[in-house]
């Protein structure tokens, strides 16, 4: 296991103001969601068309950088008995060819369901097929990062005060 494969509650300590990157990893596409810096709130904020893994990743740390991003939550798409296929083994490639390449922290985040919930919203806002397309991605990512920061939330601080 790469060293920057963490679990969930070490992005509790991160510094403050650190923002995380939640990614939808699609054959096509990377949907990509950006937290705000009080790691509440998840937005969708782009898509990257996937063409080769050296451009996907240069592109993903790219985005990363501009906007300071303290680490990375990335879906794992299980299948819905919880069992790995083939999806789970093409991200988990993916992640261990992105993590010698950075130094932030990644974790992976259960996303079964994700993109149906998405789906299902956009077709309750009576969204064209089109715009579907076009957004269903970075609010999967959004979807993915927001269960995330709920999680972390829920969790309990570390201890800086010795006993």
């Amino acid at each position: 296991m790469s060293a920057n494969l963490v679990p969930l509650e070490t992005f509790l300590n991160l510094p403050d103001h650190a923002r995380l990157l939640g990614l939808d990893l699609g054959t096509k596409t990377i949907g990509l969601a950006l937290s705000d810096v009080e790691r509440q709130i998840a937005t969708p904020l782009e898509t990257i068309k996937r063409v080769k893994f050296g451009l996907d990743a240069a592109a993903l740390l790219k985005v990363a950088a501009k906007f300071e991003v303290g680490g990375l939550i990335i879906g794992l798409p299980l299948n819905m008995d919880g069992t790995e296929g083939p999806r789970v083994q093409s991200t988990r490639a993916f992640v261990r060819n992105l993590a010698p390449l950075t130094a932030l922290p990644i974790a992976f985040w259960d996303e079964r369901m994700s993109t149906l919930a998405v789906t299902r919203t956009l077709l309750s806002a009576d969204a064209s097929r089109a715009k579907r397309a076009e957004v269903v991605d970075k609010m999967a990512a959004a979807y993915i990062l927001q269960g995330a920061l709920d999680r972390l939330m829920r969790m309990e601080p570390p201890d800086t005060e010795e006993a």
